[in-house]
């Protein structure tokens, strides 16, 4: 387990000293592809982040005639001793992960805004809080990863006019399935692939110590949910119209049968006083 204890005088904090804590909690978790990052100010959770992610990055090397340029790709995930950093502030928030002597420096940079969450336009204004920029800087010179690399140097890979992960004010964002996001590289416009799944984050509003808010289903979970739900729904409701089709079989059953049982009277009255 990492823990760092920093104090900061911040600028999002008005000017007041706060003190930091972060720690690296990526040894309690039972999947070992999956990362919990906690960033506290004042001994209070402000941050709070837990997901599984995988870097796919592209690189030049000299090809075999010493001449031409093959562009190779490297998987990179974060490994469990990772050094984090990490701000709060009440509408900007940021988690910066650095690991391998610093090669490889992750940013995840969040913001709140206003918006309106209705596809009519008509609906009221809803405080939303979102992924607004992504950074990865890596360096090539790390030769685990960057076999043969040609010249080798520190790059930048980002995103642009990013919104990723919209989540309602005051509750966490919950999503199984794997989100993906694109980098642009400074290393000749290269796409740098972030595969992110598993998730599990908080940025804002954190009521509790340790402890997430409300979760906030992505689409994806909540349609594969759907799917799994459904054809339990399906048959129970064609059991119940089964069960009611019989019932009524059977109750229709007894009515013909009290009806044969009934003794017909004769239509000679005279008969009458012989029964």
């Amino acid at each position: 387990m990492e823990f760092q204890l920093l104090l900061l005088c911040s600028v999002w904090a008005l000017g007041v000293c706060a003190e930091q804590e972060v720690e690296n909690l990526s040894g309690l978790s039972t999947n070992p592809e999956r990362d919990i990052f906690v960033v506290r100010e004042n001994g209070t959770t402000c941050l709070m982040a837990e997901f599984a992610v995988r870097f796919l990055i592209p690189y030049d090397v000299l090809a075999l005639n010493g001449i031409d340029l093959i562009t190779e790709q490297t998987s990179v995930a974060i490994p469990r001793g990772a050094q984090i950093a990490g701000k709060c502030g009440p509408s900007e928030s940021e988690l910066q992960i650095s690991w391998a002597a610093q090669a490889f420096n992750f940013h995840i940079y969040f913001s709140k805004e206003k918006r309106v969450l209705g596809s009519d336009g008509k609906a009221p204004e809803a405080e939303v809080w979102k992924i607004n920029r992504v950074q990865l800087v890596y360096d090539t010179s790390e030769n685990t990863h960057f076999i043969n690399a040609y010249n080798p140097g520190k790059h930048t890979a980002s995103t642009h006019r990013l919104s990723a992960l919209v989540t309602p004010a005051g509750r966490s964002y919950v999503c199984a399935a794997q989100q993906t996001l694109t980098l642009i590289s400074s290393d000749h416009q290269k796409g740098v692939t972030v595969s992110i799944y598993d998730i599990q984050i908080q940025p804002f509003d954190i009521n509790a110590d340790f402890v997430f808010s409300e979760p906030y289903k992505c689409v994806t979970d909540q349609r594969e949910q759907l799917e799994q739900t459904l054809p339990l729904v399906l048959g129970l409701i064609l059991g119940l119209i089964i069960v009611i089709t019989i019932s009524v079989y059977h109750f229709h059953l007894k009515l013909n049968a009290a009806h044969t049982q009934q003794p017909t009277l004769p239509r000679d009255r005279s008969l009458y006083k012989n029964m």
